[in-house]
């Protein structure tokens, strides 16, 4: 199953951080220091956690602040949620239930007395008690009179109504039908099936309807154990401990076998080394004690012999693996022979970890810088875990890759993507250069501007504090910096919401081999209209291919008859949405050419509902409307939407008009920047 949403509330600075989209394999959690993105991680793992995570404290995890209500019994720890994740069914959950409840969300939640509750949205529903409770009066009324009847029935038996009444004696109308209830309530059916008249089709038909009526409920209870059993574990890395360059083996199995907690987090990613050779410190302890055989003994030799192989082996194998990881992130120079290798070896009780360059010069792994030593620990750790748990889970990074250079880190997300393609994978950051230029759909601002109301978590780019939106905007601006002038054919359109529509819409045109965006051409986002001359400038200065992509509104309008602008491109290079668009707005903007799948959208996707006016008010561009309509409307929501919605659709679910517009645009893209 794939994580869908979460919301936590109730933990440490958290007050309650809103529900929040998971994407469904990376997501990049982003915002200043002390705005709880660790809290929301940490909240997250305990949903399901791995058996060694400490378990949630009411002292030390309720928001400190309002600890008193935990003391003076106005809050009551095993009815406060902490966390609660919504889960979409993939495939192989779904071949393990009944096919009615294959579209249901499965949907987990943890209380602050680290008791957990599950329930499903969708299916077949519970029944509650109002529902059926004239049926169950008018059956027990009937058993009644059968009962009276039946000689051989104790006058001391209690009638059937009597006995659900007392089944029912708590029961409020609400009540849905399930767990102790049904348990309870089928148990007063089949005892009662007796007193049902054979004759009676009326009877006979209300009793099975209410046996139907149970049997939804422990149906539903079959689907959520199943589900339970299959929730992945949440694995969080707040601290890739560190691999040790010297191990002392002897010194390490003392250690672990008598549970010496001090040494825990020390020794973890000693731990994790040794579980990704496959021994344990005694099993190689053992072995650096064991002396050679005598030479007469043949197959004592052999045995220790096979013993040494089987250990250098497994040292080589994971020394090979080590470097062909880190080799894909360190990124040595192209034109040396060799390059940095990661070698692990066993002398007697010492296991070492050393790193052999070019030269074949060996150095331990301390003396090599931090970065380097995180990374390698990183994977250590990843690849012993992966083993086990990491099967089955989603992985929490918190600030990974602090230590690495810029451009080290920015190899690394690639590595973090990866992972994501097997592994649900949510990770905090600070750095420009852990959140793709591509990736701020994927992005969840992380604030706190008011500790009273405590951590929030956006889902749409936005944020009262500018301080956490500072890595988007470092990352655009590095980006923007590094690739301005690194094509030759650049086209550059008004905002970053253009720039969504046109990359989108050419990959979905793509992928159907109705036309293809030329693939040299760099979209660059202007962020205004009126800032578009001077990015056409700076760009045609340096004797590049410029085009500009502008909508036809006041703004728009207004940029593409500057002076400067004209004689810069010329006007065959000025491109404007009117000039692809074929509706009845005067002034449309580039979401119009996309109209029809907007205002689709815009109501699945959020609930607003802007059908009937777009229909009837053809002539006003879709912002215009949405914007006048909707409360709270948002241009980058609905634009990231979008993006979502193009990875989940091929091109023949646009309208054929939206179909040609497009079409049409990216032909004279190609065209103006050939």
């Amino acid at each position: 199953m794939k994580l869908l949403k979460g919301r936590v509330t109730n933990y440490r600075s958290v007050k309650d951080s809103g529900w929040f989209e998971i994407e469904g394999g990376k997501t990049i959690f982003v915002g200043s220091n002390e705005a709880g993105k660790t809290a929301i991680l940490q909240a997250l793992q305990q949903i399901n956690p791995p058996v060694d995570v400490p378990k949630l404290d009411s002292l030390r995890d309720y928001p400190r602040g309002d600890y008193n209500d935990i003391t003076t019994k106005k809050v009551d720890p095993a009815a406060t949620d902490v966390a609660v994740v919504h889960f979409t069914l993939e495939d192989n959950d779904k071949k393990l239930i009944p096919e009615e409840f294959h579209k249901c969300i499965y949907i987990y939640g943890r209380k602050l007395d680290n008791k957990a509750w599950h329930d499903l949205e969708g299916g077949p529903s519970l029944t509650t008690y109002q529902s059926i409770k004239k049926d169950l009066v008018r059956l027990a009324s009937h058993m009644d009179n059968q009962f009276s009847k039946n000689e051989e029935v104790s006058s001391a038996a209690n009638k059937p109504s009597e006995e659900l009444a007392s089944v029912t004696l708590n029961w409020s109308d609400y009540y849905q039908i399930r767990d102790e209830r049904v348990a309870a309530l089928e148990a007063w059916l089949n005892k009662n099936i007796i007193h049902v008249d054979e004759e009676n089709e009326t009877e006979n038909k209300r009793f099975d309807e209410l046996q139907k009526a149970c049997g939804i409920s422990k149906s539903r209870a079959e689907v959520l154990t199943i589900l339970a059993s299959r929730k992945p574990i949440f694995v969080l890395f707040s601290n890739y401990f560190r691999v040790r360059p010297l191990i002392h083996l002897e010194h390490l199995a003392t250690r672990i076998e008598q549970k010496l907690l001090d040494d825990a987090q020390y020794d973890y990613g000693n731990e994790c080394l040794l579980k990704l050779l496959g021994f344990s410190a005694r099993e190689l302890s053992k072995l650096g004690k064991v002396a050679e055989p005598d030479a007469s003994d043949l197959d004592g030799l052999k045995t220790y012999r096979d013993k040494l192989d089987k250990r250098q082996y497994q040292l080589n194998s994971a020394s090979v693996r080590l470097t062909s990881e880190i080799r894909r992130i360190w990124n040595p120079n192209p034109n040396r022979a060799e390059a940095d290798k990661l070698r692990i070896l066993a002398d007697g009780q010492y296991l070492k970890v050393v790193v052999e360059d070019d030269l074949g010069v060996e150095i331990e792994l301390d003396q090599r810088s931090e970065g380097f030593q995180w990374l390698v620990s990183f994977f250590v750790v990843f690849f012993a875990e992966a083993i086990g748990k990491h099967e089955n889970a989603i992985l929490l990074l918190d600030e990974p890759g602090l230590s690495l250079h810029g451009l080290k880190q920015r190899d690394f997300r690639e590595t973090i993507s990866r992972l994501s393609e097997t592994n649900q994978t949510i990770y905090t950051t600070h750095s420009p250069f852990l959140v793709g230029p591509d990736e701020l759909d994927l992005v969840r601002v992380v604030e706190m501007t008011d500790r009273k109301v405590g951590t929030k978590v956006h889902t749409t780019v936005t944020a009262d504090d500018p301080a956490s939106l500072l890595p988007l905007q470092e990352a655009l601006g590095y980006d923007l910096a590094q690739s301005l002038f690194a094509q030759q054919r650049n086209l550059v359109v008004e905002g970053l919401t253009d720039l969504w529509y046109l990359e989108a819409t050419a990959e979905l045109l793509r992928a159907s081999d109705i036309v293809d965006l030329n693939s040299k051409i760099a979209l660059i986002s202007a962020n205004s209209a009126s800032k578009v001359v001077y990015y056409a400038t700076i760009l045609h200065a340096h004797n590049l291919k410029i085009a500009a992509l502008l909508d036809s509104d006041a703004a728009g309008e207004q940029a593409a008859t500057q002076e400067n602008l004209v004689n810069t491109l010329g006007n065959k290079s000025i491109l404007r949405s009117k000039d692809f668009y074929k509706g009845e707005v005067k002034t449309p903007e580039i979401e119009d050419l996309l109209r029809d799948t907007l205002v689709s959208l815009a109501k699945e996707a959020f609930g607003w509902d802007v059908l009937t006016i777009a229909q009837t008010q053809k002539a006003r561009p879709i912002i215009e409307i949405l914007n006048k309509e909707i409360k709270d409307f948002s241009k980058y929501k609905l634009a990231k939407a979008y993006v979502r919605w193009t990875r989940e659709h091929l091109s023949d679910d646009l309208t054929v008009d939206e179909l040609s517009q497009w079409k049409l645009l990216i032909d004279k893209v190609n065209s103006v920047l050939k």
